[in-house]
């Protein structure tokens, strides 16, 4: 099997970082480059230690000409450097990037969350926003992949199946999210220096958060109704990992078991996404260092009201491992290459 050549844009961020660990065990691929800014002619093995017994290029600065010698392009940039870059792409080049700058589809609302004005307008018709579980075949055609961010990763996956069947009122649902703080990048440390990171827990992007826009976008798209939703995020005193607990209102006519049987006929063939037993109470241990997407479906003291409870690891279902499902997807590879560990 002739492999596929690798760059991967922004290796030495948490994500890109996982992304890496995750590619040098993918069978069907070689990492050909590795590219960053500050950390040029270093090796990625001064960043991650369990990297050092493996045989891999140096870091260098991003230029045009390396895409000439690659198939795909994993960019985990910061905001705004992707489309750059997906203004350069040579026909046989496929871009899967992890930023936002292809997850949403209208560039006004792009600038209004994002501040930055999208450059590459056009690209933006020839991207999908790439849930594997949901979008599933409609991405292989698709040559720009925008996986999707952290906090939509754990809504998007329990809600959109029973918001489709009707089984859930789309009105008034209530959503909190806590992440560790590796979601906020390297950066956090500096940014949060005057608050107990370690010791506190902290709501922040109350209203404002940018991940609103790309849950609204996929509810609007995927469901066909008019979502009404609340989403408050939360920086937590851990690495890694989101639980988001959902609440909700059953509609008429169901009941808290017709809703665990759509999930689990919703995502049968899905080995990622996994449904636990009713009234399960979950965790982010229960799920950390895979691309699991773990939900649990609980009663409330309240007959007609749902709690819903969806764990992930943020760096690998929320992102570098959805990227590697999506170019599995892409290139026929087996659903779980380079994801077999975590099974």
């Amino acid at each position: 099997m002739q492999k596929l050549n690798i760059l991967v844009a922004g290796s030495t961020g948490y994500i890109g970082i996982e992304l890496v660990k995750l590619l040098v065990k993918h069978k069907g691929v070689k990492i050909k480059y590795l590219c960053g800014n500050s950390s040029i002619g270093k090796n990625i093995s001064s960043y991650d230690s369990s990297l050092k017994k493996i045989k891999l290029p140096k870091i260098v600065k991003f230029n045009e000409k390396l895409l000439n010698d690659v198939d795909v392009i994993f960019t985990a940039l910061p905001n705004g450097e992707a489309q750059k870059i997906s203004n350069k792409l040579k026909k046989h080049n496929t871009l899967i990037d992890l930023s936002a700058d292809f997850r949403l589809k209208n560039s006004k609302t792009y600038l209004k969350y994002y501040k930055i004005k999208h450059s590459a307008i056009k690209n933006i018709k020839k991207s999908i926003y790439a849930l594997p579980e949901i979008k599933r075949n409609k991405v292989k055609n698709y040559k720009i992949i925008g996986c999707p961010g952290c906090y939509p990763t754990s809504i998007l996956l329990p809600l959109i199946p029973l918001l489709k069947k009707n089984l859930i009122s789309s009105k008034n649902i209530i959503i909190d999210s806590k992440s560790g703080y590796s979601g906020a990048g390297r950066g956090v440390h500096k940014k949060h220096k005057n608050k107990n990171l370690y010791e506190s827990l902290s709501a922040y992007g109350i209203k404002t958060h940018r991940h609103n826009s790309e849950i609204q976008q996929e509810f609007d798209i995927e469901t066909r109704k008019k979502v009404e939703f609340t989403f408050t995020p939360h920086l937590s005193p851990m690495f890694r990992g989101i639980l988001t607990t959902i609440y909700c209102k059953i509609t008429k006519k169901n009941n808290i078991n017709s809703i665990l049987n759509s999930l689990k006929k919703f995502y049968k063939k899905d080995m990622f996404v996994n449904i636990a037993k009713k009234n399960s109470s979950i965790s982010t241990n229960d799920v950390i260092n895979t691309n699991k997407c773990l939900i649990s479906v609980c009663e409330s003291k309240s007959k007609k009201q749902l709690i819903i409870l969806s764990a992930i690891d943020n760096l690998i279902k929320g992102g570098g491992g959805q990227a590697v499902q999506n170019m599995n997807l892409l290139f026929n590879f087996k659903k779980n290459m380079g994801l077999k560990w975590d099974i």
